[in-house]
């Protein structure tokens, strides 16, 4: 077993199960808000209707993640985040700024917060995995969405996430984070 699937000293499965939903609910209000932020911004630019549609169509996706762990925060009994009043705050203010950056800006930060999702929920599933088909369901709702994440990511790719301007310390910036916030959710 790797680091990874193990589970941590004087933690039970139902904690980090409880761990896992808390913090993934909050990062799925977090991408909402972001995609809010955008749209505000591109709502008021006619030349940008196909990016407005576009984010527009990934919210939606975010919007059913949300809805999927909105009730399993309800069904499991799970503390959601204490931070989800910043993460309300800080989510629209990076959507609105990179929006305000330009279009390739936005999709730049789509593929900074998909990419640590990707690494993020590939990680719980494959802890997932390892506890076994008690939580497959939770599984694969992760796994699922998790791909779904993928398609948004590489769409923000073709459309040319990594040509915005100073794209690596912006795509670092945001990675940072999107890192800092999840560490924080799980906790708080």
């Amino acid at each position: 077993m790797s680091e990874k699937t193990k589970p941590q000293p004087g933690r039970t499965e139902a904690d980090e199960i409880e761990e896992m939903i808390r913090v993934d609910h909050a990062g799925e209000y977090g991408a909402v808000r972001i995609y809010e932020g955008q749209l505000a911004v591109f709502k008021h630019m006619p030349h940008m209707r196909d990016t407005a549609d576009a984010l527009a169509r990934m919210a939606k996706d975010e919007e059913v993640h949300l809805a999927r762990f909105d009730k399993l925060v309800n069904e499991r009994g799970v503390r959601p985040t204490a931070m989800n009043p910043i993460w309300h705050v800080a989510g629209f203010a990076l959507g609105a700024a990179t929006a305000l950056l330009g279009e390739k800006a936005a999709h730049a930060c789509t593929e900074a917060v998909e990419s640590v999702i990707d690494e993020h929920y590939a990680a719980q599933v494959k802890r997932l995995d390892a506890i076994g088909e008690a939580e497959r369901p939770l599984r694969d709702t992760i796994e699922q969405f998790r791909l779904e994440e993928l398609e948004h990511r590489d769409e923000a790719i073709e459309k040319g996430a990594k040509d915005a301007p100073a794209y690596p310390l912006l795509s670092g910036a945001i990675k940072t984070a999107c890192r800092l916030a999840i560490k924080i959710s799980e906790k708080a």
